[in-house]
């Protein structure tokens, strides 16, 4: 009934800009943590931001790395040659590469490397141009975030996808963005309500998770969610939004390992009375049932 657990590692542009630290979160992620794929970001802030936004201040100026808004995107921005290296580094390390695509050019040039999915994210669903340019351009898997979407937006995106034939190749996400978010606000039930109206039109449902610690994302796997992507970051005490609503490496190990073991579980007997059962039953059934008829 449950399919293998995928780990997605999200490292987002938790690597402050900075490739040595990129290349410690993809060899961490594979090595310790043993997830399955990471994932990155790709967007060009002057083609996604208003003049207005990207000239405004941070709205968080501790956590701003250029005097401006779209100078603090820019600052985290890797190239498409910096992606390609990140792609290798990975190849490397047996663990798959993947990119959030913002923009058109971003998902053009993400495109052009070729990896096994693309991430649409929440931000983003309703660019409708862009996820079309995917549809006729993209031939690997699509995975789509449904945070801060109503369900007439939903159905809009589906329909997309199924017009175009892509369906099949699309996973969608059970999520709530927000950074951290309250368990409160997780609305894990949100998971089957997905799953009852597009688990049969789609590929997959998965859940994005951006809360505090790892019981929520097994709970989320026993509902039918065997994709689960957490952000991820070296420290959560590092200059940024995102950290905060991250795991460090030992918190995504233990939500591999724990997850592996949800796996194993869920299953039935193969018989009444398990091998392992056997062994107990024959020493203390036994006993018990003497010491019943003195």
């Amino acid at each position: 009934m449950y399919n293998k657990p995928f780990v997605i590692a999200e490292a987002g542009c938790n690597h402050m800009g900075n490739m040595e630290i990129a290349h410690e979160l993809i060899q961490i992620a594979a090595h310790f943590c043993k997830v399955d794929a990471i994932k990155f970001q790709k967007r060009y802030p002057k083609e996604l931001l208003t003049a207005e936004q990207y000239n405004a201040p941070h709205p968080h100026p501790e956590n701003s790395y250029g005097t401006t808004y779209g100078q603090h995107r820019e600052f985290l921005e890797f190239t498409v040659e910096q992606h390609v290296q990140l792609k290798k580094w990975c190849e490397e390390s047996g663990i798959l590469y993947s990119t959030s695509v913002w923009d058109m050019t971003s998902a053009k040039e993400i495109t052009s490397i070729n990896p096994k999915f693309i991430k649409i994210p929440s931000a983003c669903n309703t660019h409708f141009a862009m996820l079309q340019w995917l549809c006729d351009n993209y031939e690997g898997e699509i995975q789509l975030s449904f945070g801060m979407t109503n369900r007439q937006e939903e159905e809009e995106i589906v329909e997309l996808f199924e017009k175009n034939g892509r369906a099949r190749d699309l996973i969608l996400f059970c999520c709530t963005s927000g950074y951290p978010v309250a368990f409160s606000d997780v609305c894990l039930l949100e998971l089957s309500r997905m799953r009852e109206m597009y688990g049969k039109r789609v590929k997959s449902i998965g859940f994005s998770g951006h809360h505090l610690g790892i019981a929520v994302d097994i709970a989320a796997y026993t509902l039918g969610a065997n994709i689960i992507e957490r952000h991820y970051t070296l420290d959560r005490t590092w200059k940024g939004t995102d950290h905060a609503a991250s795991l460090e490496p030992d918190g995504m190990r233990k939500l591999v390992r724990n997850l592996k073991a949800v796996y194993e579980s869920l299953a039935y007997k193969n018989s009444e009375i398990l091998p392992v059962e056997q062994i107990q039953r024959d020493k203390l059934k036994y006993k018990a049932s003497l010491k019943r008829e003195v």
